[in-house]
């Protein structure tokens, strides 16, 4: 073999060594190792379904509390949340948001069906809003376009707190929260964000501990 042949031969060699280096990796299903990670991480929705009209029997089975009525106090005018109604999912009825939360602390947390961490944070949450009573509202806020799967999850999780369908992620824009899940967003009884937390609460005593110190709410 001639050396102009044994020099093609060896660029032929790195070339296709190259090529297996970058070439996507995935599972034995396809999906690719980020994607697969994703899907568990909660830091990036994995595509689903669009929103089909949810059954009766799904919100009949979830038993959500209802969402919370207007207080009577006017919604703050510079409140990021004014001119923002969304879906109950309890009964489906819009809701008001800034409205709804007028005059009184908040703690919106942004969620989806798919999101594993979601899944662990959500009965603190509503452990929590037990706790603290009529002192702060808890409020999730479904980020998907599949409502009946989050009420089934919430049926599996058996979670019963209050919450909006917000599909078109509306609050998250509002308010500047990162592309990830969960995240829970503090708000003041004036209407103003006072936290955004881009990360899962391990237990009821550290979310009441951190509300504490950006609401003074206990």
């Amino acid at each position: 073999m001639s050396r102009s042949a044994r020099w093609t031969l060896v660029a032929l060699v790195i070339v296709a060594a190259l090529v297996v280096a970058i070439w996507p990796r995935g599972g034995d299903d396809g999906e690719t190792g980020d994607a697969y990670a994703d899907r568990f991480s909660g830091d990036r929705p994995v595509p689903t379904a669009t929103g089909d009209p949810v059954s009766s029997e799904a919100r009949a089975a979830a038993d959500l509390a209802e969402c919370p009525d207007p207080s009577g106090a006017p919604a703050p005018a510079g409140s990021p949340l004014a001119g923002i109604t969304l879906d109950c999912l309890a009964d489906g009825t819009p809701v008001d948001v800034a409205s709804a939360l007028a005059g009184r602390p908040a703690l919106l947390n942004i969620w989806a069906h798919w999101c594993a961490p979601c899944a662990e944070e959500l009965p603190y949450l509503e452990q929590y809003a037990e706790r603290a009573g009529e002192a702060i509202t808890v409020l999730t806020v479904h980020t998907d376009p599949a409502e009946q799967a989050a009420l089934e999850r919430l049926t599996e999780y058996g979670v019963r707190l209050p919450g909006v369908q917000d599909a078109a992620g509306r609050i998250r824009a509002a308010v500047g929260a990162p592309p990830v899940m969960p995240v829970s967003v503090l708000i003041d009884a004036d209407g103003s964000v006072a936290a955004i937390l881009p990360q899962p609460f391990d237990s009821v005593d550290e979310i009441e501990s951190v509300v504490n110190e950006r609401l003074g709410t206990p």
